[in-house]
């Protein structure tokens, strides 16, 4: 099959979750024998027109001169491309900024499937009339593809009940992190188990005010990191609330795989604030990374971690958890094994893979019957 991925700044990862899936997937699906093409922002680090088998196409993305309309620009310009090719089937990643084109879809000439991602028009970030949007948005992404994917149940439910439209559930995928390297911890000035850490997106529904204030109401002696890119206004109002606690550390942006595993394995409590949206990646690879984790109390995460976990919902909760949990005591081991063995189990990346052939093979033989 020929294979078209389009909805991420590209490959390889310099971003985020879609763009790491979108790494594990291409490379999947081309050690597969499948052709795989996927799109990149002119912007990207990496130029070239072919990364370890996968075809790479890069497309004018005038986000860094328009801000978020450019956005939609990139989509456009992808999608005007994708509409002169052979494609069998074409992904789309989310639906943000790609589905006001739906009508321009060549779904004539490619079979479209859309994985839906989260409840994007749940993020407080947004203002109302964003949030409208996302919504008519996500209600298009459901209208003009054939086949949709959910990467949670709860995604799956919700589509259902809201779109009467039926999805095929496919989690996110995670590797087991085996080699740490406790030199890694030596730039970040840290000891094994003697912080804390919080890795996400610097938004409001990550819920990094709560967890926070619940350091500033713990008031103990572990550093707290966090680490996500925070030149942003929510980024910047963050680092001047918390700039006179000097336990809170702010280190940015990290995107080094084995950099971000070693700090998920040697810190103390992994705090996932996540509140929106299906089967998190970030949460994937702290389970993966051996972490004791501490997650916002919903479904999303629930349903995933189960009983393997701590859970909060108020700055109480957080600074009672910063208090009294250690990775290092005994009751805390099985809950990280049960993680590891679900990574192990359900969410291996060649597993994920699987699922997604599987779902390319049988919609490319229902459009050739």
């Amino acid at each position: 099959m020929n294979i078209a991925i389009l909805g991420t700044r590209g490959i390889p990862n310099h971003y985020g979750g879609f763009e790491q899936f979108a790494e594990y997937l291409s490379l999947g699906l081309v050690k597969a024998g499948h052709k795989v093409t996927v799109y990149n922002s002119h912007t990207h680090p990496f130029q070239g027109k072919e990364w370890n088998g996968v075809s790479i196409v890069h497309r004018k993305d005038p986000e860094d001169k328009m801000g978020t309309f450019g956005q939609f620009l990139y989509d456009f310009n992808c999608i005007h491309h994708a509409r002169k090719q052979q494609y069998d089937i074409i992904l789309v990643l989310g639906y943000t900024s790609s589905s006001i084109w739906g009508w321009y879809y060549p779904r004539k000439r490619s079979i479209i499937t859309t994985n839906m991602d989260g409840l994007e028009w749940k993020r407080t970030k947004y203002s109302p009339k964003v949030r409208r949007f996302l919504k008519y948005a996500e209600k298009l992404g459901a209208y003009y593809s054939d086949y949709l994917i959910a990467d949670s149940v709860g995604i799956q439910q919700h589509l259902q009940a809201e779109y009467h439209r039926s999805s095929v559930y496919i989690p996110y995928g995670a590797t087991i992190f085996e080699h740490p390297n406790m030199s890694c911890l030596d730039e970040y000035k840290v000891l094994p188990y003697n912080y804390d850490l919080l890795i996400a997106r610097l938004e409001p529904e990550n819920s990094i005010e709560t967890i926070l204030d619940g350091k500033i109401a713990e008031n103990g002696d572990r550093k707290f990191l966090v680490i996500g890119k925070h030149e942003t206004k929510f980024g910047e109002y963050l680092k001047s609330k918390y700039a006179a606690n000097d336990k809170i550390v702010f280190l940015g942006g990290i995107y080094n795989i084995d950099i971000l595993n070693n700090l998920r394995y040697f810190s103390n409590l992994y705090f996932h604030g996540h509140t929106v949206g299906g089967t998190n990646p970030s949460l994937l690879e702290a389970m993966a990374s051996h972490c004791f984790i501490c997650a916002n109390d919903n479904i999303f995460n629930k349903s995933i971690l189960g009983t393997d976990a701590l859970y909060f919902s108020t700055v109480t909760d957080v600074s009672h958890i910063l208090t009294t949990a250690q990775k290092s005591q005994d009751d805390t081991r099985a809950l990280i094994d049960n993680n590891i063995a679900k990574i192990r189990t359900t969410y291996p990346w060649n597993h994920i893979v699987e699922q997604y052939l599987a779902h390319f093979e049988e919609i490319f033989t229902k459009a050739h019957k």
